[in-house]
C-alpha cells in the first residue's frame, strides 16, 4: 500500500479488498472460511504473515489458521493462548480505531506470556514509521461485525511488504476486512448449523420430532433472515414461513409475508438477478422492499430441501442484511475517486469521465464521416452517420428505431461522437461541443508561503465551492492537483465557453476570508475541446497549453494575488 494518497493505488487496493471479501463467502466450511480469512490478509492487504486466533467455548483463543508462511504455520497452528493474556494485549498499545498496535518499545513485556507468536528481535527503526520485527498489530473480530459485540477472534498481522507501519488508508482497509471476516465466520457457523439440521431431518427419521424442533429453533432464532418457499406448482415461490429476523428487516408481520413471494418484494431492476438464483446453491445480492416503500440491500442464498421419495419440496433461503457493507463500499469508492480536501472528483475520476465520452473514431474535418471507419473492417465496424446538428453517430440495426435509415447513411452503432468546433476560424459557427476549461490559480503560492498551508487549503476549498456554484448541473468540476482545476461543460459553443471562463474568473477573484484576513487569488483559464479520436491526456494537455498561453498574454497587473 505504498503512496496511499495516489488514487490509482487506492483503486487497486479497493479491487483487491473486494476480491478477498468476496472469496470469504465462497468457503464451504468454517475451517475453509478461517483459512480464507488468513490468506485474504496476504492477498489483499499487503502483509506477508497473518494468523486467525479463534475464541474457543472455554474462552481461550486457539490459532485456527495461518497464512503466508509454512514455517509459522508449523510453529503456531493449534496452539492456545489464554483469554487473560489476550485481553492484556488488546488493552495495551495504540488504538487505531478498532485495531490495536503495540510498538516494539512496549511489547517486550509480552515476550514471556502464553500467546503463540513468531516475533524476532531486530535493530531499531531507521525512520519513524518503519516496521520493527517486534511490532504487533491486532484486528479484533466481533460478533455481528460491530465493536460492541462479543469477541469471537483476533487477526494478527506482521511483515508489511512495504516495510512501514500502515497509514490511514491501510488501517481503514484492515478494519473493513476484519468487519467482513467476522461476518463471514458467523455466517459459516450459521451455515454449518443449518446443514447439520437439514442432515438430521434426512438421516434421523426415527427422531423426526426432535429434528424438527432443532430446525425450528435454528430457523426462528437465526440472527439473519430466513424464509421457506414453495417449489413447483401454481404457488411456486410463495413464502410459506419467515423468521422474526426477516420480518424485522422488512418491517412486515409474518402473516403479511405469507401473501408474497420474493418476486413481489424485489426491486424491479433486480428481478432478473432473482430469477437466476432459483437453482440449488444460488446466491445473489439484490434489493428487497420494506413496508415503508424503501429498499434494503440483502444477500440471498438458496438451498433446495428435498424428500428422498418425492424430490424437491421447498426452498430454504438465507437473507443477510448487507446494507452496511454496501454503504462502506460506496464510501471507499467515493474516497478513491474524489479529492479528500475539496470533495471534487480527482484526477483519476476526471480522466475516466472524459474517456467515457471519447472513442477512437476521428470525425472528418468539416463534417461527414470517416469512410474507413464506416467500412466493415474499420474502427466503426457497423458504420457511422452525421445528424443535422453535426454529431457523428454509428448504428448496427436502424430498424429498432422504427424508421428506415437515410438513403445515404450506413447502419447505426448507437454512439454519439464528440466533435470539436472548427479551430481554423475565429468566428463562432454555432457548433456545440464538449469544452474543457483548464484553470490555474494566480498568486496561490504566495498565500501558502506567507500564511501557511492551512490558509492555502482554505483558499482551495473556497475556490472549489465558487467553481461548482458557477457551472450548470451535469457539468464536472474536478481538482487535477495542487492549484489546478478542470471544468467539463458539454453543449457549449466557442463564445459560450469564453463567457463561462470569464464568469468563473470573476467568481474566483473576490477576496476570500481566511482566519480573519482577506486574501485574493486570480485565475488563468485555457479552453480546450474534446473530440473523438483524441485521448483524455491529449485533451487535457491541449487545454493546459492554452492556459499557459493565456497566462503569458495577460499582464501581471491583471493577475490578482493574495
Amino acid at each position: 500500500m505504498e503512496t496511499e494518497s495516489e488514487p490509482y493505488i487506492r483503486l487497486a487496493t479497493l479491487r483487491q479488498l473486494h476480491q478477498v471479501v468476496a472469496d470469504l463467502n465462497t468457503a464451504r466450511s468454517l475451517a475453509d472460511t478461517l483459512q480464507a480469512v488468513a490468506d485474504g490478509v496476504i492477498a489483499g492487504l499487503g502483509f506477508d504473515l497473518s494468523a486467525v486466533n479463534l475464541v474457543r467455548p472455554d474462552g481461550d483463543l486457539v490459532v485456527a489458521a495461518v497464512g503466508g508462511s509454512a514455517g509459522a504455520e508449523a510453529l503456531m497452528a493449534g496452539r492456545v493462548g489464554s483469554r487473560c493474556s489476550w485481553e492484556r494485549r488488546l488493552s495495551m498499545g495504540d488504538r487505531w480505531g478498532d485495531l490495536r498496535f503495540i510498538p516494539y518499545s512496549e511489547g517486550w513485556v509480552l515476550d514471556d506470556d502464553d500467546v503463540p507468536q513468531w516475533h524476532t528481535s531486530g535493530p531499531a527503526p531507521r525512520f519513524p514509521d518503519e516496521w520493527h520485527p517486534m511490532d504487533r498489530l491486532f484486528a479484533p473480530l466481533y460478533a455481528a461485525g460491530a465493536s460492541g459485540g462479543e469477541l469471537i477472534g483476533v487477526i494478527s498481522v506482521d511483515k508489511p511488504r512495504n516495510g512501514r507501519r500502515p497509514g490511514a488508508w491501510g488501517r481503514e482497509a484492515l478494519q473493513v476486512y476484519a468487519f467482513h471476516a467476522a461476518v463471514a465466520i458467523g455466517n459459516a457457523r450459521l451455515r454449518g448449523n443449518m446443514q447439520r439440521a437439514l442432515l438430521r431431518l434426512e438421516r434421523e427419521q426415527q427422531a423426526l420430532r426432535a429434528s424438527e424442533e432443532s430446525f425450528r429453533q435454528a430457523f426462528e432464532y437465526a440472527p439473519s433472515g430466513m424464509a421457506i418457499a414453495e417449489m413447483g406448482g401454481d404457488q411456486h415461490g410463495r413464502l410459506l414461513r419467515t423468521n422474526d429476523a426477516l420480518c424485522r428487516l422488512l418491517g412486515r408481520p409474518a402473516s403479511a409475508m405469507r401473501r408474497f413471494s420474493f418476486s413481489d418484494l424485489v426491486h424491479p431492476e433486480d428481478i432478473g438477478t432473482l430469477l437466476r438464483t432459483s437453482a440449488e446453491g444460488g446466491r445473489a445480492e439484490l434489493r428487497l422492499a420494506r413496508r415503508d416503500g424503501s429498499y434494503v440491500w440483502v444477500s440471498l442464498r438458496n438451498s433446495v430441501v428435498a424428500d428422498a421419495a418425492d424430490g424437491p419440496r421447498f426452498l430454504l433461503t438465507h437473507v443477510e442484511d448487507i446494507e452496511e457493507r454496501k454503504r462502506h463500499e460506496l464510501q471507499l469508492a467515493h474516497r478513491a475517486s474524489h479529492d479528500s480536501l475539496t470533495g471534487l472528483p480527482n484526477s483519476a475520476e476526471l480522466r475516466a469521465r472524459l474517456a467515457a465520452r471519447l472513442c477512437a473514431t476521428p470525425p472528418r474535418p468539416g463534417g461527414g464521416y470517416d469512410e474507413e471507419a464506416a467500412s466493415p473492417g474499420g474502427a466503426g465496424a457497423g458504420g457511422v452517420y452525421v445528424d443535422a446538428a453535426g454529431h457523428l453517430h454509428g448504428f448496427d440495426d436502424f430498424e429498432c428505431f422504427g424508421t428506415p435509415p437515410p438513403a445515404e447513411s450506413v447502419p447505426f452503432d448507437g454512439h454519439v461522437h464528440t466533435i470539436p468546433p472548427n479551430e481554423d476560424s475565429n468566428a463562432d459557427d454555432g457548433h456545440k461541443g464538449l469544452a474543457v476549461l483548464f484553470c490555474d490559480l494566480d498568486g496561490f503560492k504566495s498565500i501558502n508561503d506567507r500564511f501557511g498551508h492551512h490558509a492555502g487549503d482554505a483558499v482551495l476549498i473556497e475556490v472549489a465551492r465558487r467553481l461548482t456554484n458557477g457551472v450548470r448541473e451535469g457539468d464536472t468540476v474536478a481538482r487535477l492537483g495542487g492549484d489546478e482545476f478542470v471544468v467539463l461543460a458539454d453543449g457549449l459553443g466557442r463564445a459560450d465557453a469564453q463567457d463561462l471562463a470569464v464568469r468563473l474568473r470573476n467568481a474566483i477573484t473576490p477576496p476570500i476570508r481566511v482566519d480573519g484576513r482577506a486574501v485574493r487569488v486570480g485565475a488563468s483559464f485555457g479552453i480546450g475541446w474534446a473530440g473523438c479520436g483524441m485521448s483524455a491526456e491529449e485533451v487535457l494537455h491541449s487545454a493546459d497549453q492554452r492556459m499557459y498561453i493565456e497566462k503569458r498574454s495577460r499582464s501581471k497587473e491583471r493577475r490578482r494575488a493574495g
